[in-house]
């Protein structure tokens, strides 16, 4: 069975060698190492900012969060590529969403690269918009918003 849970100091290599599988597809498309290989999961997982899904003892996906004032920004996602296909983003996604209208934020708001292309279909597929396209550091970016309805247990 699946869950998700908070990621651990001892999840740091994990998840990076996660996100390093699952991005490193993509630098042929871009011609570097995508930005979400280059962060420092240490220190995110530390901040509180990390989540994985597991099955079987095993890390199959992870999401890293940020609040900002008006929304949750889902800063990165990645499922390891034997696992995609079988709802583990989708159950990241779906926690991410959660976590928006735990935080009493109206919305979560993510980018893409406009290369990785399956992105750009999947994300409205899940009920997100685009909302626009920029530069930034030198990527392509895509973003994307979905609104989220306040929690129902008040």
């Amino acid at each position: 069975m699946l869950t998700t849970r908070s990621a651990v100091a001892a999840d740091a290599g994990p998840v990076q060698a996660l996100v390093a599988e699952a991005f490193g597809v993509y630098r042929p498309r871009l011609g570097r190492d995508p930005a979400p290989m280059a962060a420092d999961y240490p220190a995110l997982i530390g901040a509180g900012r990390v989540w994985v899904a597991v099955q079987d003892g095993e890390i199959l996906g992870v999401v890293v969060l940020q609040p900002a004032a008006d929304h949750l920004y889902l800063e990165t996602i990645a499922v390891r590529t034997d696992a995609q296909g079988q709802g583990v983003g989708a159950e990241l996604m779906a926690l991410a969403e959660t976590e928006a209208a735990r935080s009493e934020l109206p919305a979560v708001v993510l980018c893409t690269n406009e290369v990785m292309t399956e992105n750009l279909a999947y994300y409205p597929r899940r009920g997100y918009r685009l909302t626009h396209r920029e530069e930034q550091h030198g990527f392509r970016r895509v973003f994307f918003r979905k609104e989220v309805p306040p929690p129902t247990n008040r």
